[in-house]
Parts: structure tokens; C-alpha cells; sequence
């Protein structure tokens, strides 16, 4: 799971973009830990200001009597400056004296101005990009151990004073001055009348904004990257996780991560007729690891055997030197670092008078969805009774009532049916290296229908690493740097797995090119915030299969589609509502130990399941929804999962009606640029976003399906 649209903030429900979000927030990317505003009803900004209101209208009125014309330009940039201006600013007279001298009026010079201020953001953004991803080697890719000087490098910020002293050379203050800066209301009101310059001007006036101290932006940096390491460690040896009989259901050397590699391995096992056991286990470990109930001894041990249904943990038959047994369980380290990333959260706060939280600069800044509007798309999906007809359908195909980890069934997949074992086969073969994949991308380009030229030009811009997590995609910045693709290659070669996160992360890399590269203004580049990035990453992973040259050959194809969709949707939907409840109970108890927040997590997420899930699946109060890693170190991520799968199935939709191949309307909507979500979805599939299309796909399909 990040790439991230900018600024601010990065497959199929994947580790992937989240990475390049914590790149992002860790270097400041777009200058984005200076975390930007945007009020909900007026451009008021930060109310810290140290001037008075008849200093402002002192300034305002010299600025009139030189220039009647601009007046609204004047009233509207005069506050933008003032309501950031400090005292280490200058008093006053020197603020009067800074907009008089400073004010641009329109016409050549600031046109000028401005496009030389976006060279500059663009080399500024770009360079920290780089920086960043070289900084962070050690921690993200496998070229050698995991070195504690690697985990510091990680998580330093080399843009934290960045914003800082472009508000104290005043450059900050030029921009506010004199480029719009609009409130998020009228942006979706007014933005479809807007010109691309106009929209590029706002982007601009983002990254100043808020000016969020470097110590605030750093203690986030730090809580994120700290939170970030502990989920890249928090691996399982499966194979020495034993039923409450002694059965080992898991081969040898089986290391997954948790979640998404267990969720992974639990869903393979719907296509092993011995799979049913293995998923039981695995659900025992996930609640085990929710409930903090794990042995801090067996997480990434495989020299000690572990039995969850018991407790017992004893060294492994064939263990050589295998530490201590020791059955204690973990102390509550998952929820200290979702709590020391909250409490960095509250150092910006303060500095935010228009969001004054992390929940508002998640959903109207990140997003620009407000969090009722996104609660309402994810309630529809969780409260239509076509919950209850797929998971019929569900069971019926499995042969048996429903159980928990089936909020993970994958059975509706065209061709979703297929051993993993044997395509695991197949992509190590293809695939023995990273270089072996890089060697690749024209050929998958050109399959998925990117003209020649166009294949090459994205091939040579797109660079393939082997990843130390699970996966990611880490988008350049600036036209002259190349897109990196990371995902696990194993000593055998890439699993299945690792080849589906791949395709995953192409398809986030090739709109990370495309919308720098390509792109009119680079202050556009990006789609409107994180779940378009995923939804477009969705529409290369639901073709791996196809890449593979394996045909689906389901002439339920289509229904199909809009049945696992909804499915996944409707299962990360419940995630995000945990998320989210989550957030809110740590702001109205900001002082909450990590032990009450584990107690609290529980119950919110079981009351999830209770109000959307219980009546489906014939059991009550169950924790499952509380697993997702990237609660823990993804910072209020997940809403974006349920919004990318929304997204997609409308972008999908648009795609099967087309003449042509995909390749080029691909290309297309990822030069839109960020704009926000409805106005770029009007644009890229004529109509904004909805959970509509989706519940009406799946009407369909559940009626075809039964009538067969």
C-alpha cells in the first residue's frame, strides 16, 4: 500500500502504498509534514497570527490605494499572509512594509513568479524524495541485515526545518501573499470552473498553509518510523505454530508477516481441499496478536514451537541453541506505538486552528472527503442487505456455514480457484531475481495495451528492488528521477505472492510516471489522494493472472468481479470504521495507557462486528477487524482500502466500455493531476464518486448467479 498523492500524507488490500505514505510523511515530502490546511468554511488558516486586525487593514488599504484593481486579490492574500506572520517575523510596520513591497499585481511578472516558484517546489519535493529513499536502504530493502544505524537513517527527516526557513526568508509569505488559497468547500464547489494554472496556484498555497514547528514534524517522523520498524519485524514461522493437538499444517521455513502475508497465506488456503484447518490456526494467531496475547518469544523465532491454543511454548525438535522458552506474552507494544503516533499527532494539533486534529487533516486535507461523507459510502456498503445474499452465496460454494476468517473468501475471483503452489512455480521460473522482472515490464506493458513507445518510455523509468516488508511503490518527485518498485523475492525466486504485489506496484509506478513526467504542471502531479493511487494499482493486479498468460475462462467473469469486490469492500469497510472509531477514542482519552486502549480496540471492534457482520456469519463479538498492521503504523491508512475498491470498480467499469486498448485512457486519466476526488472523477469516467455502482453490479450478479 502510498504512494501518496501530494502532499502530505503513500494490492489487493497490500502493504505496498502505505510504504511510500510513511516515505512521504518521514522525508517531508512536498514539503508534507508541514501537514496543510484547509478550512471547512473560509481560508482562515493558523489563528496565531501576531498581528492585529488593524495591522491587517492598515496593509490591506496601502496595498488598495496602489492597486483598486486587485482588491479581492488583496483582501484574500493581505490575510493569508498575516494569519501565519510571527513575531520573529518583524512587527507591524515591517508586515506593511513586506506586502507592499511584496505584492504582485497580475500580468507578466507574476506569471513569471509563478512558474518560477514551481520549478523550485518541483526541485525541492524531488530532491527530498530521492533523499529520503536513499536514506531509508537499510530499512527497506534486502541488501544485507538490518542494522540499527539503518532504523535511525529511517526515520530522520532531512526536509523537518525545510518549511521553516522558507518562512523565515519569506518565501512562504510571498506565495500566500499572492496565490489563492481556498477553503475545501469551495473547492468542491467552484473547482470544475477552475483552470489548470488555478488549481496548480492551490496546490501551491498548500504546502504554506500551516507552519507546523520542525520539532512537531520530526516527533511524528520518528513515532511513524519507530511504529514502521516494529511492523516490518513482526513475523511468523508457521510452521512452528502447532494446532492444540501438535500438528504442524505449515511447511518448513514458511516466514510470513503479519497481517497481510498470514491474510495472504489463510486465502491461498481456500484452493487446498486440506486448507480448512490452516485457516482455523491462522485465525487462533490473528486473535491472538489483537488481543496482545502473542509470546514476545516466538514473533520472527524459528527455533521455538508455539501452541496458541494453549499457551505452551518449547524449543523446536531440530532447534540448535534455541533461546528460552519463555510463554510471557508481548507486552502491549502494538498499541504504544499506535498511541506514540497519536500523542505526535497532538504536537500538531495546536498548529492547525482550521483541522485541530488528525481525524480533520486525514479526511479534508489528505482526502478532501469529509470523514461523514466517507462513513456514509462505507456504511451504505455495510448496511445493504446484499451482505447477506453474497455471504449465502459464499457458503454455498464453500459447502459449509460461514466462519470468521471468511471475511477473507476469495472464492468469487475468476480463476481464483488455481493452486498457489503451482503458480508460485510458475513466477519463480519467470521470475528467479528482480532483474529478471525489470527485464520484463515492456512485455507486460505491451499486454496490458501501452503502445510500444509508450511501454519503453515507462520501462526505463521504473527501477525493481528486492523489499525487506512485503512490497511498496516509492514515486519519484521530479521528471529527471525514476519510479522504484519493491517487492519480496525469496531465495528461490519471487512466489506468487510476491509476483501479485508486484503487478500490484506497477500499476502504482506507472501512474507515479505518468503524473510527473507527464504531466502539465508538476504541482498536480498525483491523483487526488490515496485511494485513487490504489484503485488504479487495482486495475494491473486484477490482470496478473492474464500476465501469467492464464486465461480465467469463467463466463460469470463479470458478475464475479462485482461479488469479490463488494465482498472485500464490504470486509475492509468494517476495518476502517474500527480505525477510525479508534482515533476517536484516543482524542477523548488522550492520557490512555496502552492496556486501556488494547481493552478499548477489542470492544470497538466487536461492536463493528456485531452491528455489520454478525447476522452474516451466524457469530458474535468477534475481534478480527482489529488485525490490519497498518492501523498500528499507517496512521488513520486504512479508509483509503474501502475508497480505492469503490473507486476502481467505477474506473473498471469505464475501462470494459472502452473501443480500444487500455493502455492509453490509462494514461489520460493519471495526467488529471490531483484535483479533488469528485471533479477527477467526473473527468476520468464522466460521474463523481459513489458506492452505487457497485451495490447495482453486484444486484446483478447475485441475481444471475442464482438463477443458474
Amino acid at each position: 500500500m502510498p504512494p501518496i498523492p501530494r502532499p502530505a500524507l503513500p494490492p489487493q488490500l497490500r502493504r505496498s502504498s502505505l510504504r511510500s505514505f510513511l516515505c512521504l510523511l518521514l522525508g517531508g515530502l512536498m514539503l508534507a509534514t508541514a501537514l496543510p490546511s484547509r478550512a471547512m468554511d473560509g481560508p482562515s488558516m493558523d489563528s496565531t497570527s501576531s498581528l492585529s486586525d488593524a495591522v491587517v487593514g492598515q496593509a490591506q488599504e496601502a496595498l488598495l490605494e496602489m492597486h483598486p484593481e486587485e482588491a479581492e486579490r488583496i483582501r484574500r492574500g493581505v490575510e493569508q499572509a498575516a494569519a501565519l506572520w510571527r513575531p520573529e517575523d518583524g512587527d507591524g510596520e515591517a508586515f506593511r512594509a513586506f506586502v507592499q513591497q511584496e505584492f504582485i499585481p497580475r500580468g507578466e511578472t507574476l506569471d513569471l513568479t509563478f512558474q518560477r516558484l514551481e520549478f523550485a517546489m518541483e526541485r525541492l519535493d524531488g530532491y527530498m524524495t530521492s533523499l529520503v529513499r536513499d536514506l531509508r536502504r537499510g530499512v527497506d530493502l534486502e541488501i544485507g541485515p538490518l542494522l540499527p544505524v539503518d532504523r535511525r537513517l529511517g526515520g530522520y527527516s532531512p526536509a523537518a526545518h525545510v518549511v521553516d526557513d522558507l518562512f523565515a526568508n519569506k518565501i512562504a509569505f510571498v506565495v500566500l501573499l499572492n496565490f489563492p488559497h481556498s477553503s475545501l468547500d469551495e473547492r468542491r464547489s467552484q473547482g470544475a470552473e477552475w483552470s489548470r494554472e488555478r488549481w496548480a496556484q492551490e496546490r501551491l498555497t498548500d504546502v504554506f498553509s500551516t507552519r507546523v514547528p520542525a520539532a512537531a514534524q520530526q516527533a511524528v517522523a520518528g513515532a511513524m518510523a519507530d511504529a514502521d520498524s516494529y511492523i516490518n519485524g513482526y513475523n511468523l514461522h508457521l510452521h512452528h505454530v502447532l494446532t492444540e493437538d501438535g500438528q504442524r499444517l505449515f511447511p518448513e521455513g514458511l516466514r510470513l508477516i503479519s497481517h497481510w502475508g498470514l491474510r495472504d497465506e489463510l486465502k491461498a488456503r481456500y484452493a487446498d481441499a486440506e486448507g480448512l484447518p490452516k485457516q482455523r490456526l491462522i485465525q487462533q494467531v490473528f486473535e491472538k496478536i489483537v488481543a496482545q496475547e502473542i509470546p514476545a518469544a516466538v514473533i520472527d523465532e524459528p527455533r521455538l514451537d508455539w501452541t496458541p491454543a494453549t499457551g505452551v511454548v518449547a524449543p523446536a525438535p531440530e532447534a540448535e541453541n534455541a533461546p528460552a522458552a519463555d510463554p510471557s506474552r508481548e507486552p502491549d507494544t502494538r498499541y504504544q506505538h499506535w498511541l506514540e503516533i497519536f500523542r505526535a499527532q497532538r504536537q500538531v494539533d495546536a498548529h492547525d486552528a482550521d483541522n485541530p486534529s488528525h481525524m480533520a487533516r486525514r479526511f479534508n486535507v489528505d482526502r478532501e472527503i469529509p470523514e461523514e461523507r466517507v462513513r456514509q459510502l462505507f456504511e451504505s456498503i455495510l448496511s445493504s442487505p446484499l451482505g447477506q445474499s453474497v455471504g449465502e452465496l459464499a457458503a454455498q460454494r464453500l459447502g459449509r456455514p460461514l466462519e470468521p476468517f471468511d471475511i477473507w473468501y476469495n472464492g468469487f475471483v475468476p480463476g481464483g480457484g488455481r493452486d498457489e503452489d503451482e503458480l508460485s512455480e510458475l513466477t519463480r521460473a519467470r521470475y528467479p531475481s528482480a532483474d529478471a522482472f525489470a527485464a520484463d515490464l515492456p512485455r507486460i506493458l505491451d499486454e496490458l495495451g501501452f503502445p510500444e513507445d509508450r511501454a519503453a518510455f515507462l520501462a526505463e523509468r521504473i527501477v525493481v528492488e528486492p523489499s525487506r516488508g512485503a512490497g511498496h511503490a516509492f514515486g519519484p518527485a521530479r521528471p529527471d528521477d525514476n519510479a522504484h518498485l519493491r517487492t519480496r523475492i525469496g531465495e528461490g525466486g519471487m512466489d506468487y505472492k510476491g509476483y501479485n504485489i508486484a503487478v500490484h506496484e506497477l500499476g502504482h509506478n506507472v501512474e507515479q510516471v505518468f503524473s510527473i513526467a507527464a504531466i502539465d504542471h508538476t504541482l498536480l502531479q498525483g491523483v487526488p489522494n490515496t485511494a485513487f493511487t490504489e484503485a488504479l494499482a487495482f486495475v494491473f493486479q486484477n490482470r496478473d493472472l492474464e500476465l501469467l498468460g492464464l486465461d480465467a475462462g469463467d463466463p460469470d467473469a463479470e458478475h464475479l468481479v462485482a461479488l469479490d469486490t463488494f465482498w472485500n469492500t464490504r470486509e475492509i469497510a468494517g476495518v476502517a470504521l474500527v480505525d477510525m472509531a479508534v482515533w476517536h477514542w484516543m482524542y477523548e482519552h488522550p492520557d490512555a495507557t496502552p492496556a486501556e486502549m488494547r481493552q478499548a480496540v477489542l470492544e470497538i471492534a466487536q461492536d463493528v462486528w456485531n452491528r455489520y457482520f454478525a447476522d452474516v456469519f451466524g457469530i458474535r463479538d468477534q475481534t478480527l477487524l482489529a488485525v490490519y498492521s497498518h492501523m498500528v503504523d499507517g496512521a488513520l491508512y486504512t479508509p483509503d482500502y474501502p475508497l480505492g475498491h469503490l473507486i476502481a470498480y467505477q474506473i473498471e467499469r469505464h475501462f470494459a466500455g472502452l473501443d480500444g486498448p487500455l493502455g492509453p485512457e490509462f494514461e489520460r486519466i493519471t495526467r488529471i493531476g490531483r484535483l479533488t476526488p469528485d471533479l477527477w472523477m467526473r473527468q476520468a469516467v464522466g460521474s463523481p464518486l459513489s458506492a452505487q455502482p457497485l451495490l447495482d453490479g453486484t444486484e446483478e450478479a447475485v441475481e444471475a448467479l442464482a438463477s443458474h
